[in-house]
């Protein structure tokens, strides 16, 4: 990506080599950037929506603003100002604590349908009209047949945490299915390895072959308004039949002494008796109803475990309450 050419330059602190002064110049990339995001849908066809937006005092409060005069919904905007102090707290709504004040405000305001960003709004997190949290996850497998429908046999990528909803639709509509790395710099580079249209990770992150290969927190849920405005369907319905079918933990994380050692022995116990297993990004290994991803965090002493049955949340309570008793550690 040429980081590593940078850091080199840095380190040789050769400034004194170049031949002239650098010079400053300023754009406005607003118009482009709107014009960029609404070519995406239909906006004659889209309905009157209510939509509950938390920004969470980050940037996607102006990105919000500079689309809304070309849209037709109803915006009931939450911690909208940017305040890089976060009075509010941090704005993560993979956090469960975070997530009740999107929640609450769908159903006060009966809205159709609430999305939360994070700081800088390159992940997506969406409430359906119940206020019901909608697990990144699903919203992948939904993306994924929009942009199929525009795009036949189009590749879509995805992260190893959880794959059967994703690799079952994305088949369904004649797509073919290629599996990444967890990791923007990974799924950008397997995207345009395999000249796929779409990517989406279950942490939020949608990412377009059209908005160059970059995660947007802005598409995605545009996408599903105007998915919604042409069927009538409320998000519930577009997803929830999904969530039944293949219901998952989650992700769990377990701060432990050493990640290494818990996968290696998850590892040995578990993959003999697999239908399947690879250490893609940490281990997955998978059994004819039920399977699961266990990864360390690059940044943390902390491992993540994400399950998943066919339609089969008994058996998924009590593999995730197994795995957990073998990972031990404490919630982090």
């Amino acid at each position: 990506t040429g980081l590593t050419d940078i850091q080199k330059l840095a380190e040789a602190d050769e400034r004194s080599l170049a031949a002239t002064k650098g010079t400053r110049s300023s754009i406005d990339t607003w118009d482009d950037y709107v014009a960029r995001i609404l070519s995406y849908v239909d906006t004659s066809t889209l309905k009157p929506l209510k939509i509950v937006v938390n920004a969470g005092n980050g940037g996607a409060g102006a990105a919000l603003d500079a689309l809304a005069a070309h849209l037709p919904f109803e915006f009931i905007r939450l911690l909208h100002e940017p305040d890089g102090h976060f009075p509010n707290g941090v704005p993560n709504p993979m956090l469960i604590e975070n997530r009740e004040v999107t929640a609450q405000a769908v159903r006060e305001h009966n809205a159709d349908f609430g999305v939360a960003w994070d700081g800088d709004f390159d992940r997506c997190f969406v409430f359906d009209e119940k206020g019901d949290f909608i697990e990144g996850y699903y919203i992948v497998g939904l993306l994924a047949e929009v942009v199929l429908a525009t795009k036949p046999g189009a590749g879509i990528v995805h992260d190893p945490r959880l794959t059967w909803n994703t690799v079952e639709v994305v088949e369904a509509a004649g797509g073919r299915v290629v599996q990444s790395k967890s990791g923007h710099s990974f799924m950008k580079d397997v995207m345009r390895e395999h000249s796929a249209a779409y990517g989406g990770e279950m942490s939020a992150h949608h990412y377009f072959s059209d908005f160059y290969f970059c995660d947007s927190g802005m598409i995605p849920w545009l996408l599903i308004a105007a998915l919604m405005s042409r069927t009538g369907q409320s998000l519930s319905e577009l997803v929830n039949e999904r969530i039944e079918r293949f219901p998952a933990s989650g992700e769990i994380n377990r701060r432990v002494d050493d990640a290494q050692v818990v996968m290696a022995k998850l590892w040995e116990k578990h993959s003999p008796t697999a239908v399947d297993s690879n250490k893609v990004d940490g281990i997955s290994i998978e059994f004819e109803q039920w399977r699961f991803n266990l990864r360390a965090s690059n940044t943390e002493p902390v491992i993540r475990l994400n399950v998943e049955t066919r339609h089969d949340r008994k058996l998924l309570a009590d593999k995730t309450a197994m795995l957990l008793a073998e990972v031990g550690g404490e919630p982090a």
